[in-house]
């Protein structure tokens, strides 16, 4: 009776994960075939694919540009990764010790609710050299206007900046969620022991919250890669290069040259260093095994 019991189980999961691995077939694997497909083709929008082998892989490992825009894109990752995950720890660390305000979480989450377009417009608005307001700040206190988007030094960090504002209280939302599994007489036996926060939050809280920590971490990798909205209505990939990212070099390739089958290749060559990375930065972090056990 009970292995009856248990394949009806089982028949009755996989009636349940139909409609999503249908749609993950059509919207997901489709696509990545037909991507696989045309990266190895001579593909534009006004012509029929034709198969040229490795040739477009050969053609981006000689292609400066495209290693630029590699470069470009993992100091971008450096820069959002490093203040975004320090900024969320600090937050949620704060509400975690001192606060559960539900007005303060939701607070947090309405950046990251807005639409990314909407984000980088706001803060083209803002940090506009001539007409911005926070350019009219600094002009006011006697310096000289910065073109946080127009200068090639400030134009990377400026964009790292603002993806940072949108999504911080995401994250710290999710090491705050993390945080709250950590059992509480751990923080009072240390503190019954004579430990400081400080000491707390290093010997109890990064260990403890490592699975969580390492499953943000790639979140936040995978979408920093991602990044494309912000660099579209702020920068367009300029001045000079310095904030065209992987995603825009693929955008141009495909949407303003139509090489598709280039464009193809280069996405392919994305999705295997972000499986590379992430699969390193899994095993490094240990996020299959908790402390708490």
């Amino acid at each position: 009776m009970s292995a009856i019991r248990r394949r009806d189980d089982r028949r009755a999961a996989w009636w349940f994960l139909l409609p999503v691995l249908v749609g993950f077939a059509v919207f997901y694997g489709y696509p990545a075939i037909r991507g696989i497909w045309y990266s190895v083709t001579d593909y534009s929008l006004i012509n029929t694919p034709t198969y040229v082998g490795a040739d477009n892989y050969a053609k981006l490992a000689g292609d400066a540009e495209f290693w630029n825009s590699l470069m470009v894109t993992g100091w971008y990752v450096v820069l959002n990764i490093g203040s975004q995950t320090l900024l969320a720890l600090g937050i949620a660390t704060l509400m975690h010790r001192l606060t559960s305000s539900l007005v303060l979480r939701a607070t947090l989450l309405l950046p990251w609710l807005v639409p990314n377009v909407t984000v980088g417009l706001l803060w083209v608005w803002l940090l506009d050299t001539n007409l911005g307001f926070v350019n009219h700040l600094i002009t006011a206190i006697g310096l000289s206007p910065v073109g946080f988007f127009t200068d090639a030094t400030w134009a990377l960090p400026s964009i790292a900046a603002v993806n940072t504002w949108a999504y911080t209280g995401y994250t710290a939302l999710l090491l705050y969620a993390g945080m709250l599994q950590i059992p509480q007489y751990l923080y009072e036996g240390a503190a019954i022991d004579g430990a400081g926060e400080a000491r707390m939050f290093r010997s109890i809280t990064l260990p403890l919250l490592r699975p969580v920590l390492a499953m943000v971490l790639v979140i936040s990798l995978i979408g920093s890669f991602q990044i494309f909205d912000t660099v579209a209505v702020a920068t367009r990939g300029g001045p000079v290069s310095a904030t065209r990212v992987i995603y825009y070099y693929i955008y141009q390739q495909a949407f303003n040259y139509f090489n598709m089958g280039y464009a193809a290749a280069a996405a392919i060559c994305l999705a295997l260093i972000l499986g590379v990375l992430t699969a390193v930065q899994m095993r490094l972090l240990r996020a299959s095994s908790s402390d708490l056990a």
